[in-house]
């Protein structure tokens, strides 16, 4: 009976539920969910690819000039004509520029050659603004940092073989929004891509997506990351990305995360209880003494190089942890940091100096605070694989 009762208040429970999000009146179509995918809306869905530049209704698959005319010269327009463009080596191409009130839904990408991907730089503009409110290098925007392919199955980026990068952040605009990407090297890269949006009215209460990157290489030993600092404003922090090289042996994650918000000075609000912990994980990730790689819809420890031995210096990592669920929320202030931590003898924690760049994600109202000078494209470089050979198992 007890059973009958509470399977009867469920059932009520998620009736009301489901009837909540159907009884939005009306639904504006720009943050979709697997509950509002069957409502109506007004909102009108465009594409952005280089089969159409400008995403106007009819405009796609004019092409007769494009880089792949020569392929379809039998088959005439129409016939996958622009599937990619080129970019000249230390230029700037802008991937859409869109006029009106809307939201970016999908990025799907794929770059040649990923390794030099970290050399891409993306950045996103919101309503006009000089300053990008996204600056990050292309691998690390999609969790590939160390410019190699790495399976990622989150529900906010994934990457696919052979080297597809797909991002399902939601990013809405009031007036206008601008993608471009720059080519830091001295060589032409191709960029295939489609950018998936739609034109509505915008919530009012509807923040701006962000993401800013940073490196330090090396650390100096007890100092800290800073993941970010200055943000200014009311939203809420819902990612973090790591590539990390370890140049010590041993454990390298029991540091902790910390995130000092609205006039936290010397103690953060919220500290972690350690590295793998934050990244939804434990005890070093370490499975029969192996780092064992895992991709969730939330977070993931997506790439280990190489993966086949443990604890050794020159090892490199790259994770994620998505705040889907649990987002960051601040009303005036953010500043993240996080330790770099191992051990030494005695059961003492040793301070790290390894190489960390990371990736911030968060949404805020506008203006936002400038960002750090991002930096030189030989400061985001780094060198080949440093793991000893005898180390191998």
């Amino acid at each position: 009976m007890k059973r009958n009762i509470t399977q009867i208040i469920l059932t009520i429970a998620l009736t009301f539920s489901t009837l909540g999000v159907y009884a939005q009146t009306p639904f504006n179509g720009l943050g979709v969910t697997p509950a509002t995918t069957p409502l109506l809306s007004d909102a009108k869905t465009r594409s952005i690819s280089p089969e159409n530049f400008t995403g106007e209704k009819g405009k796609a698959a004019m092409s007769v000039d494009g880089p792949a005319k020569n392929a379809a010269r039998e088959l005439g327009q129409g016939w996958k004509i622009s599937p990619y463009v080129r970019i000249a080596g230390k230029s700037t191409f802008t991937l859409a520029e869109i006029e009106g009130s809307g939201a970016i839904q999908q990025i799907w990408l794929t770059p040649a050659p990923l390794k030099k991907s970290r050399t891409m730089i993306l950045r996103f503009y919101w309503d006009g603004e000089e300053n990008p409110s996204v600056e990050v290098p292309l691998a690390d925007f999609f969790t590939c940092g160390w410019q190699e392919y790495c399976q990622n199955n989150s529900l906010m980026v994934n990457v696919n073989p052979g080297s597809a990068f797909n991002c399902y952040w939601n990013m809405p605009f009031r007036k206008k929004a601008k993608v471009t990407i720059e080519n830091l090297d001295d060589s032409q890269i191709t960029i295939y891509y489609q950018i998936n949006y739609a034109l509505g009215e915008v919530p009012e209460n509807a923040a701006y997506f962000h993401a800013q990157f940073r490196r330090v290489n090396r650390l100096k030993a007890k100092d800290v990351v800073t993941i970010v600092d200055g943000i200014k404003g009311k939203g809420q922090y819902v990612g973090t990305y790591l590539a990390w090289e370890v140049f010590s042996p041993g454990w390298w994650g029991e540091g902790e995360i910390k995130f000092y918000m609205d006039g936290d000075n010397e103690f953060p609000t919220i500290a972690g209880t350690g590295t793998e912990d934050y990244f939804c994980g434990s005890y070093n990730f370490d499975r029969n003494g192996l780092y064992r790689e895992f991709s969730t819809p939330y977070a993931g420890l997506v790439q280990v190089i190489p993966n086949d031995i443990c604890y050794t210096p020159g090892q490199r990592f790259g994770l994620y942890r998505w705040h889907i669920t649990d987002p960051i929320r601040f009303d005036e202030d953010l500043k993240v940091t996080i330790q770099a931590l191992g051990w030494q003898d005695g059961g003492r924690y040793l301070p790290l100096e390894d190489d960390i760049s990371s990736v911030a994600f968060w949404y805020q109202t506008e203006p936002h605070a400038a960002f750090p000078k991002l930096p030189s494209k030989e400061e985001l470089q780094f060198g080949p694989l440093n793991v000893k050979p005898q180390e191998k198992k």
